[in-house]
């Protein structure tokens, strides 16, 4: 079919509601390679370039030449929606699929068989959706005019955000008639990632790929170890940034954290990740793209996919793991404006994350065994909860094993419904070649993101080079650097910040499944009350940059935890105020360290004015609670090891731990002290574990 270029202009046009707008460099003869289906084709152009106006606009053209519609396979659904928008000022009717607007399915399946539909939106996952593929797909496969592939680095286990359903896409590929055309985009695809999708796109996949040089970008990289450091100058820089911009951080506690703390000084920031309700986040997304708040401190969730150009700067709380990740985060800003700031803020603390993302990215062969040995002896198959009860992994990583081992192919495990049955097929030494190759991958990726940390000059050209792009003749902008110091009484106010939250620790509800023999509590069913634990108070989390640290040292250097500990969980208790209130205290017992905890409970108490009853003894050497890695396994582990000696005092008890994860050493504790004739007990500990390898 002829290729219009008056009307590829024309929609372009309309989409930017620019009518003098021109394409860029390579946007005209991409758009023009796949509506004449010369072949397939990957696109590698740096943010901001306009990747989604060539597939929108080239699967308008081939719907106006009578073709059928195309395909769109996206990880970024929830933050396309600008470019949807655009979509739809040139008359490209779009149908969405995606976990998050399921009660639409319905309506929209039968736009898309009623051909009132130009182009299909889906998530990866929804290609491992038989409701999708079967309902949706199925009618129209062998009339699909395009299959657009966005962000295709996701396909290559090289890629820095790989998503395993992107696994599903060459098979998609495979069952496609051959003349269906195919279009791959990305900003981030090094030679190695390059080759990858050559295997998988290819045969014969031509490539355009520009310059990745981001000249309105002045890089820039800060040291500050400490987190009140870097909260401080976060408080300082933000008062003389000019425009609007997005601060990312690692963890979604972190993300709270800072948003708190710089709401705390004054500036109108909030905080974006994916514990948002969808909701929520449309509404922080619009807000910053409308002017109306400084800057959103963000996760990931907000990266590749998020469309404001006129971003004046990108600042990172901590080091990201790989420099594609950090190219593709920071490249969020300067896409409209003359310049913009890149600063990167580099901490203690974000090896340990980043150490924990690479490690948990793959299940270890031992855990591999135990699902498949649970599986093995489970012929009707069992669901997540129920292999808790049989492996000792989290629910999340017995979620990831099976996800990855589901998607090999052959694949030695398969999805019935809620539940997992073993396949015929063996595990093979493939896969694990290829975890331990990526797995060495990323820390190299660390490793290089710790040397640009530590580059003076020269960022820009480092990361390009990273990207296996053309470094000559790049120029930064004549900005001035930020300041690397901090105020130190500023520093002192984001310590006290931190030191003044707490964090709530909610009681179970229900016995574990499998039940607790030795209380004669059943499974699954109800704690009764009175026998429960109340609500209670955990004063940090773990190494955290507030008390966290000082749990910490007490606990493993100095074998006792410091008065301000005890200063700090008695001003908690006393503004707490738990009614009713306690009458005595007591704590849970250790036999690896006898003395610590108790020595602790005696000087709160102290604190308190409350008499101390040592009224808990362990029955049991088990392992340590943080060996066992699900809520089943650390409720066994805890079944008989616990028991009451003498006199239970009666009346309301503060019981204290050090640190707690599970919660079931404490809801055992509190049925056996309210069997034994206590009041309610009350929960107290020094640190929450969850989420730590402690």
């Amino acid at each position: 079919m002829p290729y219009n270029s008056i009307r590829a202009l024309e929609l372009l046009c309309l989409g930017t509601k620019n009518p003098a707008a021109v394409f860029h460099d390579g946007q005209e003869e991409a758009i023009q390679y796949v509506v004449d289906g010369r072949g397939r084709l990957l696109v590698v152009q740096k943010t901001g370039w306009g990747k989604s106006s060539v597939y929108f606009i080239a699967a308008k053209l081939l719907r106006e030449e009578g073709l059928g519609p195309a395909i769109l396979i996206s990880p970024l659904l929830s933050l396309m929606r600008n470019q949807i928008d655009a979509a739809a000022r040139m008359g490209v009717r779009a149908a969405r699929f995606s976990h998050d607007n399921r009660p639409e399915w319905a309506a929209n399946g039968a736009r898309v068989r009623n051909g009132e539909i130009d182009i299909i939106l889906s998530t990866p996952e929804q290609l491992s959706n038989p409701d999708f593929v079967d309902g949706v797909l199925g009618p129209v496969t062998g009339n699909i005019s395009l299959l657009v592939i966005d962000e295709a680095h996701c396909i290559s286990d090289w890629g820095h955000d790989f998503r395993p359903h992107y696994r599903q896409i060459q098979r998609r590929i495979a069952s496609l008639p051959r003349n269906v055309r195919v279009l791959a985009t990305t900003a981030t695809a090094n030679n190695r990632v390059m080759a990858d999708l050559d295997v998988v796109l290819g045969p014969d996949l031509q490539k355009i790929r520009g310059d990745l040089a981001r000249a309105s970008l002045f890089l820039q990289t800060i040291r500050l170890s400490d987190p009140a450091e870097r909260m401080a100058w976060l408080a300082e820089q933000l008062k003389t940034l000019g425009g609007y911009g997005i601060i990312y951080t690692l963890t979604v506690r972190d993300a709270e954290r800072v948003a708190e703390w710089l709401q705390i000084k004054g500036h109108d920031v909030y905080a974006y990740h994916s514990e948002l309700p969808p909701e929520r986040a449309h509404e922080l997304e619009d807000a910053l793209l409308g002017n109306q708040i400084k800057a959103l401190v963000a996760t990931t969730k907000l990266g590749m996919g998020y469309d404001k150009p006129d971003l004046s700067f990108v600042i990172h709380y901590q080091t990201p793991g790989s420099v594609v990740a950090y190219y593709q985060q920071v490249g969020r800003a300067g896409r409209a404006v003359p310049h913009a700031y890149g600063v990167l803020l580099s901490g203690r603390e974000e090896t340990d994350i980043t150490d924990s993302f690479r490690k948990g990215a793959f299940p270890t062969r031992d855990e591999a065994a135990q699902v498949l040995a649970a599986l093995l002896a489970a012929p009707e198959g069992l669901s997540k909860r129920e292999l808790t009860a049989h492996v000792n992994m989290s629910e999340s990583r017995i979620e990831k094993a099976l996800l990855l081992m589901s998607l090999e192919s052959p694949a030695p495990v398969i999805r019935q419904g809620s539940k997992w049955i073993l396949a015929a097929a063996d595990l093979s030494e493939a896969f694990w070649q290829r975890a331990e190759s990526i797995t060495a991958l990323r820390k190299d990726e660390q490793d290089q993101m710790q040397n640009y940390v530590r580059l003076t000059d020269g960022h820009m050209e480092f990361l390009i080079d990273a990207l296996d792009g053309v470094t000559a003749g790049f120029q930064p902008p004549n900005l001035p650097h930020l300041p690397g110091t901090v105020h130190a009484g500023l520093v002192q106010e984001a310590i006290a910040f931190l030191r003044r939250s707490d964090l709530p620790l909610e009681p179970r509800k229900k016995w574990p499944p499998g039940g607790l023999p030795s209380l004669g509590a059943r499974s699954n069913t109800s704690i009764p009350v009175g026998q429960n634990l109340q609500p209670g108070k955990m004063l940090c989390t773990w190494g955290d940059a507030g008390w966290g640290q000082l749990v910490r040292r007490g606990k493993y250097q100095e074998g006792r935890f410091s008065e301000e500990l005890v200063t700090a969980c008695a001003a908690l208790v006393n503004a707490w105020r738990p009614t009713p209130a306690p009458q005595w205290l007591t704590c849970i017992p250790s036999l690896r360290h006898p003395d610590l905890v108790p020595d602790f409970a005696r000087r709160l108490a102290s604190a308190l004015n409350l008499p101390f009853h040592a009224v808990m003894e362990k029955t049991d050497e088990r392992p340590a609670q943080k060996e066992m890695a699900n809520s089943s396994q650390q409720a066994r582990n805890v079944d008989g090891a616990l028991a009451v000696r003498g006199q239970v005092p009666t009346g309301p008890v503060l019981l204290v731990d050090d640190m707690v994860d599970s919660r079931w050493t404490l809801t055992v504790a509190a049925y056996l002290l309210t069997s034994n004739g206590s009041g309610p007990v009350y929960p107290l500990a020094l640190a929450s574990t969850a989420n730590s390898d402690e």
